[in-house]
Order: structure tokens, then C-alpha cells, then sequence
């Protein structure tokens, strides 16, 4: 792009889709941002740059294989400030002039006070979190597959890019907007109960859900508990008859994984031959950026002590930024937690075409990296115990040493006549 007078733009070149392959990888997060070196806001994302760079480093890997990118909502956190935007896609342009860039809408692209949908129970849900955007800015920023929208009341253009869903390899994938409508007899819920059933399973045998806030969290997010019970009560018996195997959500600034769920129940993941159920995975994935982070849930007696136990149904979870990792093949899918800090792999669930969920929590949580066996354990005890022998005897002899030098220093000294002098001033 650009002309001999004025220049010329970086050249860049991109991989299309291939309908027909059997591998599905994508790179997914929620909640990133953007960082800037301007002061004049009040708080942008830093970890965001690093999110970039790991994602960066897989696209290298991958070379010529087909790619994209998910960003569940929280995009650039502009909240009016329409600078920020240019900055946040001045971040990603390494990765999405390479890949597909896919968004779901989030409550800081959209929420404002007179927003069409806002029902009694959500007065303490939908706010100013948009700072005025009402979602224009995400609707005409992006191009997303279908053509959902809502009017938003006002003069403004409809706001668009709110659910719509695509097959890529062996994995369907489905997005939704927990911003506007999604109660039974709403026009999202009619597209995702059609879509749901609709799916080709020997065609694409994984489906994966994705939308901003999340239905599962253990995050002492007790503002958002109306719209969780609303989505347990209206989505997640879809989901579970329909049998999707990965929800994947943002909003809470953390990663967490659960094991695969019903009504706040664990299903048996058939780990050493049990019976199992297929049962949707959840997971909250909004670590990309966005520096704040709410406490985990206290104990109920306990509220205002700072010991959060963890659930059952929490197998993993972590303050850690980063992003998540997905490879499928038609039969299986593996999703990878990689942390920023080091862009190694965290933690792991793999789930079969089947929907049965390996590598989940029955036998070691899941956690990669996490667990020691207890052999590990042994060895590390009896290396830490002649670790500390060790220093013990070295600290002895250096002890011994410097007292006999001392000792020789002020035998010389009195030989000599000298006296050795102390005040309490010293």
C-alpha cells in the first residue's frame, strides 16, 4: 500500500482458510487492551504486549498453517477515548495482518444507561461501563460472519457483530453477546438453539461457545450473580443437550478451568473406567491484559477473611496473564494455558470427539507442571534436607575459619603492645 511520493507500507501476506483440513488451531484470550506511552489515561494494559509477543512467536512457529485469533470482548478498552483504538490496533497489527482477527462484544465496547435491553435484574449489571461508545465503535471497526444486530434506540447505527458462528477444520465455533438479549423467545437465543442443533457432528464433532462474561467463575463477582443464574437457567440446558464441549468466557481478569459441568455439578470424566457424561468444559480466559483483578470468592462464614478456598469444581485457576492455545483434529482437542511470564504451557484439558475429558482433574487436577508425584516430592525432601546439611557444614567451617583469624589478629596485637578499643559510640 502506498505510492513512490508518499512511500511505501510494510508488506504483508496472509494464509487463507482450508475448508477442507482436518486441524483447527486458534489462539484465544479475552480482556487484553492496549498499552501506550501517553500518560494522558488513567490505566492501560502493559501485560498486552506481552500477550502479542508469545502469539507472535506460535505464528512463526506454525509458518504456512492456517490460523486465527479470538478476543471474547474487552477489546481495547477505549471507553470513548477513540485514540485508544488506533493504539490497540497498532498492537495487533503483527498478528492480524497475518490471521483472522475474531471479536465478541464485551461491556466495555458497548454498556450505557438507556441501552435498549435492560431488564429489572440487570440494573446492577449494564452500566457506563462503554463510556459513551454504545457499541459503534466495535460495530464498525470489525466485520464479523452473519448479520446480527439490534437497534440501539438512538440515531446511531445498529449495533452489529453480536452472534453468529463458523466451521473451521473439525471445530464449530459459536459466538454470543451476553451484553444484549439471550432469554428464551429472544432473537440470539432462537440462533443459537438453531445453530446448536444444526451442527454437522461427523463433519465438525467439537463445538465451542464463546461469549464475554462467563456462566462459571469462582471470582467474588457477586454483581454479575443475576445474569450467571439467568444464563445457567436459559443457555445452559442448550448447551448440555446439544452437547458442547468447550464454553469459553472473559470479563474476570483471570484464568480458570472447571471440570465438565451441570448445575454447579462435576460429571464423571470416566478416569480410571468409570461411567461419563459428556458435559460442557468452562473456562475463563479473560488474562490477556486488563490489570485489575477481583479476589476469589471467600469463604461464606468467613467474608472478609483472605482465604479463598477453591471448589471442587475448580481445577485450576491462577492470577497469571497470558492467553489459551487450540489444536483439534477430528479426534481430539486440546486446549493449552500458556503464561505470559515464560510462554510455557500451564495447564492442559484435552477432550475426545467423543466428549469424554481426558487430562482433567480425576487423577492429578489436570495441572501441568503444578502436581508433584510423590516420588518428586521424596526427592526434593531428601535433596532439601542435604541441601541444608550442607550449608550447616559450610557455614561451621567459615565460622571456624574467621574465629581463628580473629583470634590470631589480637594475639599479634597484644604481643605488640597494642590495646584494642570499644565505646558504646561505635
Amino acid at each position: 500500500v502506498g505510492s513512490e511520493s508518499k512511500g511505501w507500507s510494510t508488506t504483508r501476506s496472509f494464509v487463507s482458510w482450508d475448508k477442507s483440513s482436518n486441524e483447527t488451531i486458534a489462539f484465544l484470550f479475552g480482556d487484553m487492551g492496549t498499552a501506550t506511552p501517553y500518560l494522558t489515561f488513567s490505566r492501560t494494559q502493559d501485560e498486552s504486549i506481552s500477550t502479542i509477543k508469545w502469539i507472535l512467536r506460535d505464528l512463526e512457529a506454525l509458518g504456512d498453517k492456517p490460523t486465527f485469533i479470538s478476543h471474547i470482548g474487552d477489546i481495547s478498552y477505549a471507553r470513548g477515548y477513540s485514540w485508544l483504538w488506533d493504539e490497540f490496533f497498532n498492537l495487533i497489527e503483527p498478528v492480524a495482518s497475518k490471521v483472522p482477527y475474531h471479536v465478541c462484544i464485551g461491556n466495555h465496547e458497548y454498556d450505557w444507561p438507556s441501552q435498549p435491553w435492560k431488564p429489572d435484574w440487570a440494573n446492577s449489571i449494564y452500566g457506563t461501563d462503554g463510556g459513551g461508545e454504545c457499541g459503534v465503535p466495535y460495530s464498525l471497526r470489525f466485520n464479523m460472519p452473519g448479520n446480527s444486530s439490534e437497534p440501539t434506540g438512538t440515531h446511531a447505527p445498529a449495533t452489529r457483530n453480536l452472534y453468529y458462528s463458523f466451521d473451521m477444520g473439525p471445530v464449530h465455533f459459536v459466538y454470543m453477546s451476553t451484553e444484549t438479549n439471550f432469554l428464551q423467545g429472544s432473537s440470539q437465543y432462537d440462533f443459537l438453539k438453531h445453530d446448536l442443533e444444526s451442527v454437522d457432528r461427523m463433519k465438525t464433532p467439537f463445538v465451542v461457545v464463546q461469549g464475554h462474561r462467563p456462566m462459571y467463575t469462582t471470582s467474588f463477582e457477586s454483581r454479575d450473580a443475576p445474569l450467571r443464574e439467568k444464563m445457567l437457567e436459559h443457555l445452559e440446558p442448550l448447551f448440555v443437550k446439544n452437547n458442547v464441549n468447550l464454553a469459553l468466557w472473559g470479563h474476570v481478569h483471570r484464568y480458570e478451568r472447571f471440570c465438565p459441568l451441570k448445575n454447579f455439578t462435576c460429571g464423571s470424566m470416566g478416569q480410571n473406567g468409570k461411567d461419563w457424561e459428556a458435559l460442557p468444559v468452562h473456562v475463563v480466559i479473560g488474562m490477556a491484559g486488563q490489570d485489575w483483578q477481583p479476589t476469589w470468592e471467600p469463604r461464606p462464614d468467613h467474608p472478609h477473611d483472605p482465604v479463598y478456598p477453591q471448589p471442587k469444581r475448580s481445577l485450576y485457576r491462577t492470577g497469571e496473564f497470558g492467553y489459551t492455545r487450540l489444536i483439534a483434529t477430528k479426534e481430539k482437542l486440546t486446549l493449552s494455558f500458556v503464561g505470559n511470564h515464560d510462554g510455557e504451557v500451564h495447564d492442559m484439558v484435552e477432550i475426545l470427539a467423543s466428549g469424554q475429558v481426558l487430562n482433567g482433574g480425576d487423577d492429578n487436577n489436570g495441572k501441568v507442571g503444578a502436581v508433584h508425584k510423590v516420588d518428586d516430592v521424596t526427592r526434593y525432601s531428601f535433596s532439601h534436607y542435604v541441601w541444608g546439611g550442607s550449608v550447616l557444614v559450610l557455614g561451621g567451617f567459615v565460622g571456624y575459619v574467621l574465629g581463628f583469624v580473629s583470634h590470631a589478629r589480637r594475639q599479634i596485637a597484644t604481643e605488640r603492645g597494642w590495646s584494642s578499643l570499644k565505646t558504646e559510640e561505635r
